[in-house]
């Protein structure tokens, strides 16, 4: 992807043209910059009035999920651990009659950096793992199963 050519350049670039030092084609050249680039800077000035260039708005529609709501998110997380994301969605409908897909809402946990736990109340497995059968299989835990047909 191209990079953005810096604000001094622009401003060296814009104040030779204003000095009259050349025309934008020939200033172009000088600076080693395109013709279009250099046109597309001036009109900008004269836009504007600042050689500078102007911030990028942000793209994209805004969350639904601002921080009030993120923030209560957290306080229900913290209350209860193991809510799942579908009791999690319910709660967001009903109190705050926000619709927000799994997905979305799985996203926006992990940015929390909230993580939804197992509860620690189930008693842990009583199989135990078998180390080495990946070893067997030759090291893919696929390699066994074979889809007959």
């Amino acid at each position: 992807m191209a990079k953005v050519y810096s604000d001094d350049l622009r401003r060296k670039l814009l104040e030779a043209h204003q000095r009259g030092e050349g025309s934008l084609s020939s200033l172009a050249a000088r600076f080693s910059v395109s013709v279009g680039w250099a046109k597309k800077v001036s009109r900008a000035l004269l836009h504007s009035g600042q050689m500078e260039r102007q911030p990028g708005a942000k793209r994209g529609r805004t969350s639904k999920l601002t921080d009030e709501v993120r923030e209560r998110l957290r306080s229900w997380i913290t209350a209860q651990a193991d809510l799942t994301l579908a009791e999690l969605r319910a709660r967001l409908e009903q109190e705050l009659a926000l619709n927000v897909s799994v997905g979305r809402l799985w996203t926006v946990l992990w940015e929390m950096n909230l993580r939804l736990k197992k509860s620690h109340s189930t008693p842990p497995s009583r199989t135990p793992k078998q180390a080495g059968d990946s070893a067997r299989s030759g090291g893919s835990r696929w390699a066994g199963s074979r889809r007959s047909g």
